[in-house]
């Protein structure tokens, strides 16, 4: 998940609850200063960020390069990881920050661009591949953070955020939503079975899906099939990149949650409509929230999976439910498609193992048998 720090160096009136609603969302990473310094020193989960070097902190953050660079050349190892916040104005300026990036001698560079923003950091965010070193953008508001976070489609490694309100917090803990990942699993298939008919349901999306990417869709809230989007050209069957041919009416599939404290909730795919949001997720787990742009439902031939997976000393069975076409698609554990309607018994496939009990879409903790 992408890194969030919150900038309370200075107490607003607000402080209180501003702090409070920070952890209610799971935001840790706070910036502070000698003034509120003394609220967070205390706090286990809390990991603190300094430009006062004489705070003791997790992080240290200069601002200064020479003093950087003399603290880098220091006989002794630093106590606390070091950071560099700079204001990106001109080249030079992003020579220097290419440079520090591409050095691996700190663990994050905070870059505030007031004036060109979106040019700079996807030069900073196409060298910074595979480097140890995390891009953190100074963001004024949630657009800019929601900007910063998609440059590229990579975008930045995290942000710096000072929230005024709660409902700041709670929109912000909604953006970072589309950076979740989901906890993929593999599953054996130990049974198919042909449906003659039944109502399915496929999800055209506003946006273009990729390569080894789909969505989560199960028959019961134990468990969902990664099922891929429609992007294989054929001889018979153009692609639709927008399209995952979901599976039967009454199937569950993932949908963000409204709560910050859950990542997702589950919706009857008969429920979805134009304009609501669904995540989009690849077989690495990475999740991307995507809106609908309308569904169709059209009866067909369908085949039944069953699959089985272990949770420890204990075997989940996990069923789904997905038309009998060439079209449709599962995603074997190295992100490869196979069509539904060649796949055997003791094949494996990517999973997801759910909650196993909702109600009305939110995750319970309430026994329900599904089978």
């Amino acid at each position: 998940m992408k890194k969030v720090i919150l900038d309370f160096r200075v107490s607003p009136d607000n402080m209180n609850e501003l702090v409070q609603e920070a952890f209610n969302v799971n935001f840790f990473d706070i910036l502070v200063s000698k003034k509120t310094f003394n609220q967070f020193n205390r706090i286990n989960r809390v990991i603190k960020y300094s430009t006062d070097t004489q705070l003791s902190t997790e992080y240290h953050i200069y601002e200064n390069l020479d003093e950087l660079y003399k603290r880098l050349d220091g006989k002794e190892p630093p106590i606390s990881k070091i950071g560099y916040y700079m204001e990106l104005k001109d080249k030079n300026d992003l020579d220097k920050a290419l440079k520090l990036l591409q050095s691996d001698q700190i663990e994050l560079i905070i870059i505030s661009a007031k004036d060109w923003k979106v040019i700079p950091f996807e030069n900073l965010i196409a060298e910074n591949v595979n480097q140890n070193t995390e891009l953190i953008a100074h963001v004024e508001n949630l657009e800019e953070a929601n900007l910063m976070l998609k440059t590229l489609e990579k975008g930045v490694d995290g942000i710096l955020y000072n929230p005024k309100t709660i409902e700041d917090l709670l929109n912000l803990k909604k953006l970072m939503r589309s950076n979740y990942n989901i906890e993929l699993k593999t599953a054996k298939i130990i049974e198919i079975q042909p449906i003659s008919e039944s109502e399915r349901v496929c999800i055209d999306t506003t946006s273009l899906l990729n390569l080894g990417e789909g969505m989560l869709v199960g028959s019961t809230a134990k468990g969902f099939v990664l099922i891929h989007a429609e992007v294989f050209e054929s001889q018979f069957v153009s692609s639709r990149p927008f399209r995952v041919n979901a599976g039967d009416v009454s199937a569950y599939i993932l949908v963000p949650s409204e709560k910050p404290e859950e990542i997702y909730r589950t919706k009857y795919l008969s429920e979805l409509k134009g304009g609501d949001k669904v995540f989009a997720i690849d077989y690495k787990g990475n999740a991307r929230v995507v809106s609908v742009g309308r569904v169709k439902i059209e009866t067909r031939p369908m085949l039944r999976f069953v699959l089985e997976t272990n949770i420890g000393s204990k075997k989940v069975h996990i069923s789904c439910i997905s038309q009998n076409a060439e079209t449709i698609n599962f995603i074997d554990p190295h992100g490869k498609a196979k069509p539904v309607v060649n796949i055997n018994k003791g094949e494996e496939y990517l999973v997801h193992i759910g909650p196993e009990a909702t109600h009305f879409g939110t995750i319970i903790s309430e026994k329900i048998i599904e089978k």
